[in-house]
């Protein structure tokens, strides 16, 4: 892999592989992995992949965006370890508008003690499709998921009102209901769900966790790969999780790929604490849906994700691809 990538930043060649792979541990509706990257000395840039998207789930590159934006955050991460503070250039060239970011060297920088804290925690993240424990969400762990989001310009908004959560779940189930009833939906969710070893993305059955009862009311989609499963003997999923929406304070393809890095440090931050999250995704891919969200929490900008947080019980990751690289040269001013 190293042999392939020009060094960047100050970083050798190796140097350079290994943050990049850090940066693809970052989360994806899917695991698309909808990434690819391009190094010169001066910088590293991140491009959008659409052969990956989704264009019957997300037509607008809305979720895309988002995992762009979690593997940046990652890559910021990984940089910072190495002693580099990014400059970030969100959307650089109009004439490339695959081109998400250029990351620059922007001088020294020192990584704090919480960053390392999340830094450590990008291997252990992944998306936990399977029931929780009957364990709630402390205080302290909720304000601090709430602090990672504000700290990335986002607003995470913790759903604890019943009348709220009573319509959220029944959001979630008409959105399931309307989202599977189209053949396109379900071949798109089927090509990239339920695949078996050696697949280096899509999410394999091996994660996808029982399939949910009618009783389970909020776990739909993310266990569609699953289905098939029997159901295993006291698999009944909680409750009551913390059920917590990610909210941006501004709109645009610029403002998503922001959210997805408050995103991936909402994870991170869940990581770092012992915590589990799933994500509740018919709730934004589904306009109406979407929109009726807003309404309910009061929120003043479109929701970009729903999180389902709890204590987990230890379960596999998603795979991941070799480093996707892009060679392209950078047109000429």
């Amino acid at each position: 892999m190293a042999d392939a990538l020009a060094p960047a930043l100050g970083l050798s060649s190796a140097e350079t592989a290994t943050v990049l792979a850090t940066a693809t541990l970052a989360p994806s509706v899917h695991n698309t992995q909808p990434w690819a990257f391009r190094t010169t000395p001066e910088l590293i840039e991140l491009h959008a992949d659409r052969a990956r998207r989704l264009p019957v789930a997300d037509p607008d590159d809305t979720e895309l965006r988002l995992s762009l934006g979690a593997a940046l955050f990652t890559l910021r991460l990984a940089l910072g370890a190495r002693g580099i503070r990014t400059a970030v250039t969100l959307f650089p060239d109009r004439d490339r508008p695959d081109l998400v970011a250029q990351v620059r060297h922007g001088g020294p920088a020192s990584t704090a003690p919480e960053l390392r804290r999340l830094l450590d925690a990008v291997p252990r993240r992944h998306t936990n499709r399977w029931p929780f424990r009957d364990e709630p969400v402390t205080v302290p762990e909720e304000h601090a998921l709430r602090r990672a989001a504000a700290v990335e310009e986002a607003l995470l908004h913790v759903v604890r009102d019943p009348v709220q959560r009573a319509e959220l779940s029944r959001l979630a189930g008409v959105a399931h209901r309307r989202q599977t009833a189209d053949p396109a939906f379900r071949a798109e969710l089927a090509r990239w769900t339920g695949g078996g070893p050696g697949r280096p993305d899509g999410v394999p059955l091996r994660v996808a966790g029982p399939a949910p009862a009618p009783q389970d009311r909020w776990v739909l989609r993310d266990f569609a790969a699953g289905a098939a499963h029997e159901r295993a003997p006291g698999a009944d999923f909680e409750d009551e999780p913390l059920v917590a929406v990610l909210v941006p304070h501004r709109v645009g393809p610029g403002a998503e790929v922001r959210a997805g890095e408050a995103l991936q440090r909402v994870l991170l931050t869940a990581t770092a604490d012992g915590l589990a999250v799933s994500f509740l995704s018919q709730l934004i891919e589904v306009p109406e849906a979407r929109e009726e969200l807003r309404r309910v929490i009061g929120a003043v900008r479109p929701p970009l994700a729903v999180l389902r947080v709890g204590h987990g019980w230890p379960t596999p990751r998603t795979p991941r691809r070799p480093v996707p690289v892009r060679r392209e040269e950078t047109p000429a001013p």
